[in-house]
C-alpha cells in the first residue's frame, strides 16, 4: 500500500497542494462540514476541510462529532458520493429555441477540470466502475465525459472505518490500489503534537505534483506505522458481506420467501440508490417556458424503486415494493457481474446509513445465504 519512494508532509504542505491544484486551473472539490455533515464541495483552501471532525454511523443512523484530534479526514462516508460531481444528478442533453431555429446539444460554456481531494478507496472502486459503465463502451455518455476528463485524484487511504463500512469484504478497501494520482495517509499523534501525511504518487501527474511540495522522504518506521494503520483498519471494519458466491446467491434467492420480509419494511424510497456511488441510471425530462419558444431536456437521475422505472405500455412491470428491493440488490450482487465483470458494490455503507427503515443489506445478503447457502466464490 506504501511505497519505498513516499514522502511525509505536514498540514502546511496539504494547504499549498490544494493551491497548486488551483493554480493549474483545477476546481478543488473536498470534504467539508454543512448542515450537519461532511458533505463535497468546492473548496476556497484546505482550511475548508473537516478538521477535528469526525461521524458516528449506524443503520439509519448519521451524526457529526468532535473529534479530540485535528484529523482532516478522520470521518466515513457521509451522504454524497463523487458521482454526485462527475455524474449529477441533473444535466442538459439539449435545448431548442423556436423563434431562432437554434438547437444547442449538450451543455454550454466551459466545464471545469476536477482535483478530487479526499477520494476514499471504496470511491476509487465505484469511479472506476461508473468509468466502465458510462464511458467504457461504445456509447460513451457526455455529460460524464466531460466532466471525468483531465480529473486530477487525490485519494485517502483508510485508517478509522466506520461502523457500517465493510469495504475489506468486498475487496475495494481499505488501501488504495488504483486509480489516483496521488494518495495519503493521514497520521495524527496527539502527545508528540505531530499530524503529517504519507503521500506517494500514483500516476505522472501525481509525481509532478508532489515533487513541488515541501517535504521528506518516508523514514522506515514512519513507513510501517502507516502501513499498520492501513491494515489494522480492515480488521475494524463494523460490517461484512458473507462469504459466499453473491453472484450464485442472488440467482438461487430469486424466490425467496425472505423477500416478503424485506417487503414489510421497505418503504421504496430510493435513498439506497441515491446516495449509491455506483447506481447510474436516470431518465429523462423535456421543459419548455410558458408561451412553448424554448425547450430543453434534460437528463435525470432515476432508481428502480420508483414504480415508473419499469414502466411498460399498461403499467409497470415491478409493482410491488418485494420485486423492486430484489431488482436493486439482485442488479448490484449478482448480474453486475454478468455485464460488467465485477460487483456493483463497493461496501462503502452510505445505503445502510441513509435507508429511514436501517435496512442493512449485508445483513440481508446474510439471511439470504442463511437459507440458500452456497460455496464462497
Amino acid at each position: 500500500m506504501v511505497e519505498p519512494a513516499s514522502t511525509i508532509i505536514d498540514v502546511s504542505g496539504l494547504g499549498l497542494l490544494v493551491e497548486l491544484l488551483q493554480a493549474q486551473g483545477f476546481t478543488v472539490v473536498g470534504p467539508t462540514v454543512r448542515d450537519g455533515a461532511i458533505v463535497l464541495a468546492e473548496l476556497g483552501s484546505a482550511a475548508e476541510l473537516p478538521y477535528g471532525w469526525g461521524v458516528d454511523t449506524e443503520a439509519g443512523r448519521y451524526r457529526l462529532r468532535e473529534r479530540t484530534d485535528r484529523a482532516a479526514f478522520g470521518h466515513s462516508a457521509g451522504p454524497q458520493s463523487w458521482k454526485s460531481v462527475l455524474h449529477p444528478a441533473r444535466a442538459r442533453m439539449w435545448s431548442a429555441d423556436r423563434v431562432t431555429g437554434e438547437v444547442v446539444a449538450g451543455e454550454t460554456g466551459e466545464w471545469p477540470r476536477y482535483a478530487l481531494v479526499g477520494v476514499r478507496p471504496c470511491d476509487l472502486a465505484a469511479i472506476r466502475t461508473l468509468d466502465q459503465v458510462l464511458v467504457g463502451g461504445a456509447h460513451r455518455d457526455p455529460a460524464y465525459d466531460r466532466r471525468r476528463d483531465g480529473t486530477f485524484v487525490v485519494a485517502v487511504e483508510c485508517t478509522e472505518p466506520g461502523a457500517t463500512c465493510f469495504c475489506a469484504s468486498m475487496g475495494c478497501g481499505p488501501g488504495a490500489v488504483a486509480g489516483f494520482d496521488l494518495a495519503l495517509i493521514e497520521l495524527v499523534d496527539v502527545d508528540a503534537e505531530e499530524h503529517r501525511f504519507v503521500a506517494r504518487a500514483g500516476t505522472p501527474a501525481g509525481v509532478e505534483v508532489l515533487a513541488r511540495l515541501p517535504g521528506a522522504p518516508a523514514d522506515d518506521s514512519t513507513l510501517e506505522r502507516a502501513r499498520d494503520a492501513v491494515a489494522g483498519a480492515a480488521g475494524r471494519m463494523g460490517r461484512a458481506m458473507p462469504d459466499a458466491d453473491l453472484h450464485q446467491l442472488m440467482i438461487d434467492s430469486r424466490e425467496s420467501p425472505h423477500w416478503d420480509d424485506v417487503a414489510a419494511r421497505c418503504l421504496t424510497c430510493g435513498n439506497c440508490t441515491m446516495v449509491c456511488p455506483t447506481c447510474f441510471c436516470v431518465t429523462t425530462e423535456d421543459v419548455t417556458d410558458l408561451v412553448g419558444d424554448h425547450a430543453e431536456r434534460w437528463r435525470v437521475w432515476d432508481s428502480c424503486f420508483a414504480l415508473d422505472f419499469s414502466y411498460l405500455h399498461g403499467g409497470g412491470v415491478r409493482a410491488s415494493g418485494q420485486s423492486r428491493y430484489r431488482q436493486w440488490i439482485s442488479h448490484k450482487l449478482g448480474t453486475w457481474y454478468d455485464q460488467f465483470g465485477t460487483s456493483g458494490c463497493v461496501g462503502c455503507g452510505r445505503c445502510i446509513v441513509w435507508c429511514p427503515v436501517g435496512i442493512d443489506i449485508t445483513q440481508e445478503a446474510a439471511a439470504l445465504a442463511a437459507l440458500h447457502p452456497v460455496d464462497a466464490g
